[in-house]
């Protein structure tokens, strides 16, 4: 046993291992943005906006402050630094709390300190807090944190539950509770175990109706955070999704403080508008949820994105779940007052969050089933970094376990404590058996190139490529989230093309969207930073907004009309035929744009799939780039458009030029790998712009140029793990329009007729 002085935590050490950690998410830090959430999340922060329901303000108002400070070349990277702060200050934590569970196992201080260690480095380097600690993706590392945080204070007041502050110590848990929750939903995650550990520890604190009421108090105080959403969003800022006030001119006492607020905050809080179902209503069977968990575990110690070595991949995983599962009992037996807290918050974690969570199939899960269930847009594996996380701490006990079992055998010594006798190893023991330890290096190694992300631009740069497919001043339509927050991030972080309108179909669905559109200012276009095509043209900066509605009037545009029989559609020259369909809200708005707009022209995103067809414009559409503009009369073959079948009209001169300036396709062939199939659409789209380019230069006589734009279009293509499916061939592949969040967010109800 050892002395009382071993007893202290090892501050200094859990700092060096969490500076440690800190180092290698720098390491491998992402310099820019990322795919998904990522570009909300930092360009609502930089902006002090409202990203999507419920808004985490908390971490808005840290994210504004880490970006203006000067300590990293741009806004993107400093966002990036809190993610890997956070992570880093929870793997301080876990180390702690490995650390205290083995006080009362190990004598000598240095071996627990290698037991700490151990769970740092396995919990680090797991796949999913690995590439989300180095590219802010979304607020789960600082939820993590604040997790972690928590937890060690939990273990620490388990230790001493009558001590003098032990009190202050619930309290301040209640409060991070609070703070945390302001983050993310996340933050309540610690508090169920927490009441668990304090029925097993303290029974009689239920009974103290003053502390009650003052944890109460502090997990209110904590969630402050939110009543800034109402206040900024009367300030009408850029990202503003949700709009939580009744305000519609301005912060004003009267309407901040009424009804309308108060029902548009509650929507935009419990996440009205995503329309999800209650846990008892399950979206997949509870065994599937439990294997989706699985797939994302099995992530965690090699990220096999190519499907090369499923079975060193699984076994692997069994070798961390054991470890795990062995860790636990070992937790139990050792330290059963700290495990009053800490097993209920594995249960928490695992099989609690997997129920609470209620996903579909996840987006790579059982794809034998492929057409047959229904699915997430995405993997979902950034749900369970706390899981996945927290499960280092077991996995490092467990192979401390192991490493001592070996050591035993290698070399023993009998101890005699009191009445009973101990078979310890000796320290040759311990050094002989330490190569088993290197099992915590695995995840370093086999994740390293999938986790990292230094030296990625290319979201950036394809956000950029695409406002430049854009003509000054122009609309640009777009479908999900990949082809949208980039887009944000791209005009509002980088102040590049603020001059075109992105218009996003799913968020047209909602009234909060459509306002903001109307209200959005006309900025100047800076012709010396576009693209050499738009240089020495003149273009008429709008006068008015991209919808010329009043927000009353854009409030009453319905959900949706039924188009019974063929609907016709004119606009100047564009007579366009709308065949029987449900036309949505977003689908009236985007036709009432190409109506409102004479010194505009309207562009569909490639990704946006046939949404042209849908709308009976495909005979005004001609491709420039990453878009389809409109034309105000029908477009005929001739000149610099061509026509490819099956894929349209393309303006040739326009593309090439625009290509020949992107800078997606060279920062995709310097990454050089794509880890994240779901939004695989991207590099899809620019592989398939890529050969429509090239095929429409080759009709025009130009080999030489259609060859090096292939060519540039098959190492994209290889590079983002698709093979080489364009070897010797000019022959367009189909564009696959990728999925988002946004495009499942806004349920369209079914027709209800008055």
């Amino acid at each position: 046993m050892s002395s009382e002085l071993d007893y202290r935590p090892s501050y200094f050490a859990a700092a060096v291992a969490a500076g440690l950690t800190f180092l290698l998410f720098l390491i491998t830090l992402s310099p820019e943005t990322a795919m998904w959430d990522t570009s909300e999340y930092i360009a609502a922060a930089y902006t002090l906006g409202i990203p999507h329901p419920p808004g985490n303000p908390f971490f808005v108002l840290i994210g504004r402050v880490f970006s203006i400070l000067p300590i990293a070349p741009n806004v993107a990277m400093r966002v990036n630094l809190l993610a890997a702060l956070s992570s880093a200050i929870a793997a301080g934590m876990w180390f702690l709390i490995t650390e205290r569970v083995l006080v009362g196992w190990l004598e000598q201080r240095w071996q627990r300190i290698v037991g700490g260690s151990l769970a740092v480095l396995i919990g680090a380097t797991a796949f999913t807090v690995w590439s989300n600690s180095v590219v802010n993706e979304k607020v789960y590392t600082v939820s993590l944190a604040f997790l972690a945080i928590s937890a060690w204070l939990i273990v620490r007041w388990c230790d001493d539950p009558d001590g003098p502050k032990s009190d202050r110590l619930i309290v301040l848990v209640a409060f991070l509770a609070g703070l945390g929750y302001a983050n993310h939903m996340a933050g309540l995650l610690a508090l169920p175990a927490a009441g668990i550990a304090v029925l097993l520890r303290r029974p009689s604190m239920i009974l103290r109706w003053r502390l009650i009421l003052a944890c109460l108090g502090a997990l209110v105080l904590g969630g402050t955070p939110f009543a800034t959403q109402p206040i900024r969003a009367a300030h009408n800022p850029e990202i503003n999704e949700g709009d939580p006030t009744a305000c519609r001119d301005g912060l004003k006492l009267s309407c901040t403080l009424s009804k309308g607020t108060y029902e548009a905050f509650m929507y935009n809080f419990n996440r009205g508008q995503y329309g999800k179902p209650s846990v008892i209503e399950r979206q997949a069977p509870f065994e599937a949820q439990i294997g989706m968990w699985w797939l994302y575990f099995k992530w965690q110690w090699l990220r096999d994105h190519k499907f090369e070595r499923p079975g060193l991949q699984g076994g692997l995983a069994a070798i961390f779940l054991l470890l795990g599962l062995l860790g636990g009992w070992v937790h139990y037996r050792r330290d059963p007052r700290s495990f009053a807290f800490f097993g209920p918050l594995m249960l928490t974690l695992t099989l609690g969050l997997i129920y609470y969570l209620n996903f579909k199939y996840g987006a790579s899960q059982a794809p034998e089933l492929q057409g047959t269930v229904d699915r997430e847009v995405r993997d979902r594996d950034y749900f369970y970094l706390w899981s996945y996380s927290a499960w280092s701490v077991w996995a490092a006990l467990g192979l401390v376990y192991v490493w001592e079992s070996i050591a035993v055998v290698i070399g023993r010594k009998r101890v005699t404590v009191g009445h009973e006798t101990f078979d310890l190893p000796t320290t040759r023991g311990w050094a002989m058996a330490a190569p088993v330890l290197l099992l915590a290096l695995i995840p370093l190694v086999g994740n390293w190139k999938a986790a990292s992300r230094a030296g990625q631009t290319d979201t950036a740069d394809f956000a950029v490529d695409l406002l430049n497919s854009v003509e000054p001043y122009g609309v640009l339509v777009t479908v999900g989230d990949n082809d949208t927050f980039p887009l944000w991030y791209a005009q509002e972080v980088l102040g590049v093309r603020k001059d075109v309108t992105v218009a996003n179909t799913s968020l047209l669905n909602t009234d909060w969207y459509t306002r903001q559109l109307i209200k959005r200012p006309v900025f100047d276009y800076d012709e010396a930073s576009g693209p050499a095509a738009y240089r020495g043209q003149t273009w008429t900066k709008p006068t008015g907004p991209v919808l010329n509605m009043t927000l009353a009037e854009a409030d009453l545009v319905p959900l949706y009309h039924e188009v019974v029989t063929p609907m016709k559609f004119e606009k100047g020259g564009i007579t366009a035929i709308i065949q029987p369909r449900l036309l949505t809200r977003a689908d009236i708005l985007v036709l009432r744009m190409i109506l409102d707009n004479d010194a505009r022209t309207m562009h569909f995103s490639r990704t946006a799939g046939n949404l042209v067809e849908q709308l009976g414009l495909s005979n005004y559409a001609v491709m420039q780039g990453h878009t389809r503009k409109i034309y105000p009369q029908a477009v005929q073959a001739g000149g610099a458009i061509t026509r490819i079948p099956g894929q349209g009209f393309i303006d040739v001169a326009r593309s090439i030029a625009l290509w020949e300036e992107m800078k997606a396709p060279a920062s995709l062939i310097r990454r050089g790998d794509w880890v994240d199939v779901p939004s695989q659409g991207i590099p899809y789209l620019i592989v398939d712009t890529g050969i429509l380019t090239a095929e429409a230069a080759q009709r025009m006589g130009d080999s030489t140029r259609a060859n090096s734009i292939l060519e540039t279009a098959r190492q994209v293509a290889i590079a983002a793990n698709f093979g080489d499916i364009l070897a010797g061939s000019l022959a367009p592949a189909p564009v696959l329009a990728p999925r988002g969040d946004t495009a499942t967010r806004v349920p369209i109800p079914a027709p209800v007729r008055p």
